[in-house]
């Protein structure tokens, strides 16, 4: 899954894609399964913006995406954006609180069919870095996620249509993270696809000494390996070309074809 944040200020390539659909189409030649198309910045501490914002931001995107045949799944915690970018074409909705931002999202996503990418994270950007203490943390992440799951099967969610992401670095520490990653075999015990976006995150600065989040490349895939070692079915990263052939490698090594 290759990152396009449509964005001013994500942590690490806020503002940089000129040209999003562009970028996203050298992803592609790179190697990238699908898009993920995002409008607002959810890192720690970020502000919240209007939907209008957001939908200004990416509808233009997924379409222009969408009518050349691009994967496009679309990261945002908005119902009213999650419809717009269905109704444009996306085929995946990727949401960090889990459909508990938005009331109606559940609703949305259920009345669609699509398959949902559903994210740990506690309270919001704002709140989510003082909510960050676990006992322990992969048992704590685990059912924390396992009510999610079943709170969108509730509300009408095909449990066939839900994949899970552990949420590194949201209302985790970098210590969080690591002993999270360690233990991401145990999130298997919910029986669904795991998607994992280790990339450039602070754990991957914290144990490499390497503080600007753009030259985390090497680290975070030695952390996607891992992952994928753990059970990850999914890589959402931003640099595709590279963490591409380290996985054609890694699956090669590992006899899986």
């Amino acid at each position: 899954m290759g990152i396009l944040n449509v964005t001013p200020d994500s942590f690490s390539d806020g503002g940089r894609h000129r040209n999003p659909v562009a970028a996203a189409f050298a992803m592609m030649e790179e190697g990238a399964d699908l898009i993920d198309v995002g409008g607002e910045s959810t890192r720690p501490g970020a502000e919240t913006i209007s939907v209008e914002t957001e939908m200004g931001r990416v509808l233009p995107v997924v379409a222009a995406l969408t009518r050349q045949g691009v994967p496009v799944s679309i990261d945002t915690r908005n119902a009213a954006t999650m419809q717009a970018a269905l109704d444009q074409g996306a085929r995946i909705v990727n949401d960090v609180s889990a459909l508990m931002h938005d009331p109606c999202a559940a609703a949305v996503v259920a009345k669609a069919g699509c398959p949902v990418v559903l994210m740990h994270m506690r309270g919001d950007p704002g709140s989510m870095t003082r909510l960050g203490h676990y006992d322990d943390v992969a048992v704590e992440v685990a059912d924390e996620l396992a009510a999610r799951v079943e709170r969108a099967c509730a509300n009408g969610i095909e449990r066939t249509q839900i994949a899970v992401d552990p949420g590194i670095g949201f209302a985790k520490a970098p210590a969080a993270s690591v002993a999270l990653l360690q233990r991401l075999d145990s999130l298997m015990m919910l029986g669904l696809p795991m998607l994992v976006g280790v990339s450039r995150k602070g754990f991957v600065g914290a144990l490499s000494g390497q503080r600007i989040a753009a030259e985390r490349e090497a680290g975070s895939i030695a952390a996607a390996l891992w992952a994928m070692s753990k059970g990850a079915s999914v890589l959402r990263v931003h640099d595709v070309a590279a963490t591409v052939q380290a996985v054609r490698v890694w699956r090669g090594l590992a006899g899986i074809g």
